[in-house]
């Protein structure tokens, strides 16, 4: 099973960043962290690397959820979307898979909303 899924399109970096905030915030998703890699690098190693961010998406309700069945899944959200550079005037948008990231967590009753996480997640991706 893959821990992700992704979708490749033909836009600029911004537009994408712009689209896939959008496209999370109709879905219910509220963007609580956002780490821009690229800058983060040049910053702290003084390297040069391609754009690249890093999206933390939060549903509140599903997170709550998520709390309440298990008090310590906090350290694996909030749910991650990242935007990058594919190169060739191509932006990949990639979603972390929860009910992959999940089975990490020997809870069962955590399946039926990482499901319903996976199914908007997956809907987000390919609306972009």
């Amino acid at each position: 099973m893959g821990y992700y899924f992704s979708k490749t399109i033909a836009c600029s970096f911004d537009e994408a960043i712009k689209r896939t905030t959008e496209a999370l915030k109709k879905a219910g998703f509220g963007i609580i962290t956002e780490i821009d890699v690229k800058e983060t690098l040049k910053q702290k190693l003084n390297v040069d690397f391609r754009n690249y961010h890093i999206l933390g998406a939060c549903n509140p309700m599903m997170a709550r959820e998520a709390l309440e069945i298990e008090d310590k899944i906090g350290t694996m959200l909030p749910c991650n979307v990242i935007v990058q550079d594919a190169g060739d005037g191509k932006i990949e948008i990639a979603a972390i898979d929860p009910v992959a990231s999940m089975q990490a967590v020997d809870n069962p009753a955590l399946r039926d909303p990482a499901g319903k996480i996976r199914a908007m997640l997956q809907t987000v991706v390919d609306e972009i």
